[in-house]
């Protein structure tokens, strides 16, 4: 799967990017403020990342799209973006995103989420997006509310943050489908 946009491509990660992967997670800047990657982050995780990616882009039905943020003109990966926790019968899904450091403030996450967005109400049909994000993660909120996103709900100490290890609050985010189209 690959979809294109002006400035980036979003495809399916593959062996390759293992190695790639690495100097964008071993940020704590970057994993502080996500959920499910570790800091250090090495090649040993980078390789138990890539090949769930891999393994679950088999699935059928697919419960999750995991993608490589790729810049079109170098072919620089530079980040990752997905759909996880798909439900097709009930339409809905999570989202989620990074960007590594030296990428920032350039509009990358903007574009990927609007081509994520995009796939998910458009081609999957799901009526409602989720989005976990920490308190403090202001880049995040603002992207997630220039979409549409709503604040939904403030879990205290729903998650051990696997960077830090930090028992952490989330901010829980929703995005229906026709406040999206709005």
């Amino acid at each position: 799967m690959e979809i294109k946009s002006e400035r980036i491509i979003l495809r399916e990660f593959n062996e390759e990017d293992k190695k790639i992967i690495v100097p964008l997670l071993n940020n704590l800047n970057v994993t502080k403020w996500l959920l499910v990657y570790p800091f250090p982050f090495d090649l040993s995780d980078a390789e138990k990342t890539i090949n769930h990616m891999i393994k679950r882009s088999l699935e059928n039905p697919r419960t999750s799209y995991n993608l490589a943020i790729e810049l079109k003109k170098s072919k620089e990966l530079i980040g990752g973006i997905g759909l996880v926790k798909i439900d097709l019968e009930q339409k809905t899904g999570g989202v989620m995103y990074w960007v590594g450091e030296k990428y920032w403030r350039n509009g990358y996450g903007s574009e990927a989420l609007k081509i994520i967005l995009d796939f998910a109400f458009n081609v999957l049909k799901l009526r409602r997006l989720y989005a976990e994000v920490y308190p403090g993660n202001d880049s995040s909120i603002n992207l997630l509310e220039k979409f549409g996103f709503k604040k939904e709900g403030y879990l205290r100490k729903s998650v051990i943050c696997k960077a830090d290890g930090k028992i952490k609050d989330t901010l829980y985010y929703g995005l229906l489908k026709e406040d999206y189209n709005k």
